[in-house]
């Protein structure tokens, strides 16, 4: 979800297989780098790969480029190493988010394609996807603080997991400005 000048990136903490719960830990947001993060919802395995390919696509730019990668560039850059294992693909939904050119928030989800979705507020993923979507249109304001923008997030995703029993024990929520990053953990209602 964007605020004004910076963005929120969060997630549940349950690792599961269908209605097994294996951990309730699971780290499913990556840092690229300061100002671009990555959400990986899915299948963990194919979670972890992705990710890993994803960073060392990355440091090759860094070596290149001499710089790192812009949020959009990197959207760019999942969609086609998704879109080119289209006929065995990595089951995940990325979520990417960023702070582009003069601080503007960039957020963009993806099928396990590479097929973009771009959006100005808010994008979700997962299993709680369709509770989510309800949560955030109604709790959505523009131009919000860091603060309010963090309080919006975790009621949104904590109200939607509870929805969805794929879903929960707590969240982990991100809150990135230009001149910080501020990560915390939520505790849910089974923790």
């Amino acid at each position: 979800m964007v605020g004004k000048n910076c963005f929120a990136i969060a997630s549940d903490r349950r690792l599961g297989v269908q209605l097994q719960t294996i951990a309730t830990d699971f780290q499913r947001i990556s840092k690229i780098h300061d100002r671009v993060f990555l959400g990986l919802s899915g299948l963990a395995t194919d979670a972890q790969t992705l990710y890993q390919r994803l960073v060392f696509r990355h440091k090759l730019y860094q070596l290149r480029e001499e710089r790192d990668m812009k949020p959009e560039t990197f959207a760019n850059l999942v969609s086609a190493l998704l879109y080119e294992k289209r006929f065995g693909p990595y089951f995940c939904q990325p979520v990417i988010a960023g702070l582009g050119d003069e601080d503007k928030p960039f957020i963009c989800t993806m099928d396990s394609i590479g097929a973009k979705e771009l959006a100005k507020d808010f994008v979700v993923a997962g299993t709680a996807s369709e509770s989510l979507y309800g949560a955030c249109e109604s709790m959505f304001k523009e131009d919000m603080e860091p603060e309010e923008l963090f309080e919006t997030v975790s009621q949104a995703l904590l109200s939607s997991v509870d929805r969805d029993c794929l879903s929960g024990w707590g969240g982990h929520v991100y809150v990135v400005t230009p001149t910080e990053v501020k990560e915390r953990i939520l505790k849910g209602r089974m923790d």
